[in-house]
């Protein structure tokens, strides 16, 4: 039976004291989840408004409709690899209809208590395309962080590499200078003041700086124009075809495969975090309805943000309306501060999503795959290696073949040495 967790809890009991502790949590994960928002809808080839949409929509429902107490849902950084592909080949257009497949997909994976199997995907798997992503997206950082001169920036990681050195001569100093003190503030705060809204604060910064300075750095509204301050009215999008299905098709599987895979695997930290349980197969349901409405509201795809999460949880979340609640916060944001928004360095946000890279990659955690059986070390690099230089699903699929090749392989040296 479909019973959200939002329901669980209300079921349980909620009062004044309860709502208080949410939405002092809400609060705190929305001044973390605003520039964060932005930045990775930036990234991922598109508008900044389009991550606060996406943040907004998607949030509210993931929390309404899944089955963590503590998740938060949103724009991810994992997700910029796959949605800058999906807009380069196939236009804006077809990113939502393969972001509406995805969710319907979700939806069918929870139906059919699909979410336990996802959660068996081998650790060195995961760890590999995670790092391969983080890597990928510190590569897209690249002209930003510096201010190089490039009239576009080719998709590939060999090839945009090869055209940032060709470019290298453009650096612009200033441009640099406020992607370090940005990255620096955040480095700084996360070390001296942990509890502090470090991104925010550094954005805050670095935008000051560059107003009262009036110093010649590209910023948001020079790249995009004003941010809108309301919702867009939802809307199907064009062109949906029996041939544009089939054409999407593997971009959707992609989508929903991470979306999946990254927000049973919030789900699994937050309840060690917190000694909770989730129900995976409810969480893939609501992260299905999740992304089914964003892209009706013209938003990207939507899952469960991990480091979002944690801090929900250390910020003293107790149920799934702190994350309804973050999303409003978020709207009222999206209000009252969008002219303000707009003059953000972009420079600023690409030092931002420095830091998000490297966390991301787990570096410290890769480190200990020096003492791993070869197996697993083989699993890492490949999935690792296809990520960064093929595509995410080939990664994924690859890995996961390769994994049960090596377990059969196991199991057959193991019978046969049983043998007698």
């Amino acid at each position: 039976m479909f019973v959200p967790k939002l329901i669980t809890c209300l079921r349980e009991g909620y009062d004044l004291a309860m709502l208080r502790r949410d939405a002092i949590s809400g609060l705190t994960v929305a001044i973390v989840a605003l520039p964060l928002a932005m930045a990775i809808a930036i990234a991922s080839g598109t508008t900044p408004d389009r991550g606060l949409v996406t943040a907004v929509i998607a949030g509210f429902l993931i929390s309404a409709f899944g089955g963590s107490r503590h998740q938060i849902g949103g724009p991810t950084a994992a997700f910029v690899i796959v949605v800058y592909g999906v807009i380069a080949t196939h236009g804006y257009d077809g990113l939502l209809i393969a972001t509406l497949m995805a969710g319907a997909m979700l939806v069918v994976a929870g139906a059919l208590k699909l979410g336990t199997l996802i959660k068996h995907i081998p650790f060195p798997v995961v760890a590999g395309f995670t790092a391969g992503i983080a890597l990928t997206i510190l590569s897209t950082q690249i002209k930003d962080f510096f201010g190089l001169e490039m009239a576009q920036v080719p998709a590939d990681f060999l090839p945009k590499w090869a055209a940032y050195a060709q470019a290298a001569s453009s650096l612009d100093i200033l441009t640099t200078a406020i992607a370090l003190v940005t990255l620096g503030i955040i480095l700084l705060l996360r070390s001296w003041k942990p509890a502090w809204p470090a991104m925010l604060i550094a954005i805050v910064v670095a935008t000051a700086i560059v107003q009262l300075l009036d110093l010649p750095v590209e910023t948001i509204e020079s790249r995009f124009g004003e941010i809108p301050n309301h919702l867009p009215v939802p809307a199907m999008p064009g062109g949906i075809t029996l041939h544009r299905l089939y054409e999407l098709l593997p971009s959707a599987v992609t989508i929903a495969l991470l979306a999946g895979i990254e927000s049973l695997l919030s789900c699994v930290i937050a309840d060690r975090l917190t000694g909770r349980q989730h129900k995976s197969n409810i969480e893939l349901v609501g992260q299905g309805i999740a992304n089914l409405a964003s892209a009706l509201f013209g938003g990207l795809p939507a899952t469960g943000a991990l480091a979002r999460t944690a801090t929900n949880i250390r910020a003293g979340a107790l149920t799934p309306v702190s994350g309804m609640l973050h999303a409003i916060f978020l709207l009222l944001f999206m209000w009252l501060l969008a002219p303000l928004a707009s003059l953000v360095p972009l420079a600023a946000l690409a030092g931002m999503l420095v830091i998000v890279a490297w966390g991301m990659s787990e570096a410290e955690r890769l480190v200990h795959f020096r003492h791993a059986p070869r197996s697993e070390q083989l699993l890492l690099a490949v999935t690792f290696l296809l990520t960064v230089l093929v595509d995410i699903t080939v990664a994924l699929l690859a890995g996961v073949g390769l994994a049960l090749l090596l377990k059969g392989w196991a199991m057959l040296r193991a019978r046969r040495s049983a043998a007698p």
